[in-house]
């Protein structure tokens, strides 16, 4: 496809971009009919690819993943304009910001912490984040947001959200709200899956004071010749075994 082919929308919507990633990625297509996951590093120094697509995507700029052989003949991904009519409504104006009263909402509700590893952060490391993923539901057309459809993560939290959001079928193929909804990425606190996968997962963090006990927990792991998630998961079975055999002592109710 040349840019002569490429549908009027589409141009429109690369026109309207300000920020220099998405462009970078647009141009490319433009130019050349695709841009490969291997062109995104070496040329743009983008080592997280799809991270660059998303971009384009959530302005609304429809792309399909193919598949290339690059020089060496391996088989790598790579991304060119879509199909037209897949462009929704609630993606023409792009991805909304937050404005920085949303941001102190979002604080004041739901505490200056990450909601996956629940570590304390300043505000300004905390990042707003759709629960379910933009990519499937976009932005609501209403000018009013429900602070219940948002959280705050840290970069850590965020950036493994996004690899296990990406590699979910339910985000590639049937992107359904309510899926995502149960998933543990968007509601920690009460899940029935992980990227639809029936695993369970527990986010752990020393601070501070706490990294003694770390330290410690490490050493012990280290000693046993087991690796330190495994060695964690092993006291704990071995501590509710316990408490199974030795329930703790209820005091007697007054007559």
């Amino acid at each position: 496809m040349t840019s002569s082919q490429v549908p009027q929308a589409i141009l429109d919507l690369i026109r309207q971009l300000t920020n220099k990633r998405p462009r970078i990625v647009a141009e490319h297509i433009l130019k050349h009919g695709s841009v490969t996951t291997e062109e995104l590093e070496t040329l743009y120094g983008y080592k997280h690819a799809p991270r660059a697509a998303r971009d384009l995507r959530e302005v609304g700029i429809p792309l399909e993943t193919i598949r290339v052989k690059n020089a060496d003949g391996k088989t790598i991904a790579a991304y060119r304009f879509g199909d037209v009519s897949t462009i929704r409504a609630d993606r023409l104006a792009g991805r909304r910001s937050f404005p920085k009263k949303f941001k102190v909402a979002l604080i004041n509700q739901q505490g200056s912490l990450c909601a996956i590893c629940r570590s304390p952060y300043e505000s300004r490391y905390l990042q707003i984040d759709h629960r379910v993923p933009y990519e499937v539901i976009g932005d609501p057309v209403t000018t009013e947001r429900a602070i219940a459809d948002y959280m705050l993560l840290c970069g850590a939290c965020n950036r493994a959200k996004s690899w296990s959001c990406e590699h979910c079928p339910n985000w590639s193929e049937a992107k359904n709200p309510a899926i995502c909804k149960t998933c543990y990425w968007a509601t920690p606190e009460t899940y029935l899956h992980v990227a639809l996968r029936n695993i369970r997962r527990i986010e752990m963090v020393w601070d501070e004071d706490e990294i003694q006990l770390y330290t410690k927990l490490e050493e012990k792991a280290r000693s046993r010749g087991e690796a330190l998630p495994a060695y964690v998961k092993r006291i704990i079975k071995q501590h509710l075994e316990d408490d199974v055999d030795n329930p703790p002592h209820l005091p007697e109710q007054a007559e």
